[in-house]
């Protein structure tokens, strides 16, 4: 039986964004992160990239496989602002911004686990799976990051982002059915194309949500 890389991690703030696309202007979060989002979270722990012994950007990448909700689901009224070009042109020209409401989760703490895949076939004897997982330990464990870790929006950073808490646990009068739940923004799990793919009747039995394939 080939070995199995696997990695994990927990995460906690006090707000989160994952946002539903079906809910319009006025963006709605689903109660837990998409794989997408994981993935990004996963990402912005450690990733493989080139250095001068040898190219391993590309060669694995850390599939999500699912996530525990930890903490009750609790939503909250949040405005931010918008600068962005989409804005009208006389609010372009006197550099004003406009307000977007939005409906966001509250004290949010999640477990994630994930799975180290090749991504591509290496010529050489390296393991980069174990390479991979190895390094996603170690940054996790120093908090030294690829780069810094976000609940979806980036300006809802963790309050909390490390190894599992012994107090921690998995909130099982959790049952929900989304009806449709984004899964991946991207067609592939490493330089994908942007190809947005949906899980029907995404499951959260028991404060645990299983990502598809």
């Amino acid at each position: 039986m080939e070995k199995s890389y696997e990695v994990s991690f927990e995460i906690a703030g006090s707000a989160a964004m994952f946002t539903r696309p079906d809910s319009g202007a006025a963006q709605v979060s689903y109660p837990a992160p998409t794989f997408s989002a994981a993935k990004g979270m996963f990402d912005s722990i450690a990733l493989l990239r080139g250095d001068k012994k040898s190219d391993f950007k590309g060669k694995a990448a850390i599939r999500p496989t699912k996530v525990e909700i930890c903490a009750p689901i609790k939503y909250h009224k949040y405005t931010t602002n918008y600068g962005g070009p989409l804005r009208h042109s006389n609010q372009r020209t006197k550099g004003n911004s406009y307000q977007i409401p939005a409906t966001v989760l509250i004290d949010v703490c999640y477990r994630i686990y994930g799975i180290v895949e090749e991504v591509s076939i290496s010529r050489d004897r390296t393991n980069h799976r174990h390479y991979l997982q190895d390094l996603f330990h170690r940054r996790l464990k120093q908090g030294r990051f690829y780069y810094t870790p976000c609940l979806g929006w980036k300006e809802f950073v963790p309050s909390y982002i490390g190894e599992f808490r012994e107090y921690t646990k998995k909130q099982e009068d959790i049952n929900i059915v989304i009806p449709s739940m984004l899964h991946s923004v991207f067609n592939k799990i490493s330089d994908g194309q942007v190809a947005p793919s949906f899980t029907v009747d995404a499951v959260i039995k028991e404060g645990e949500l299983i990502y598809a394939k």
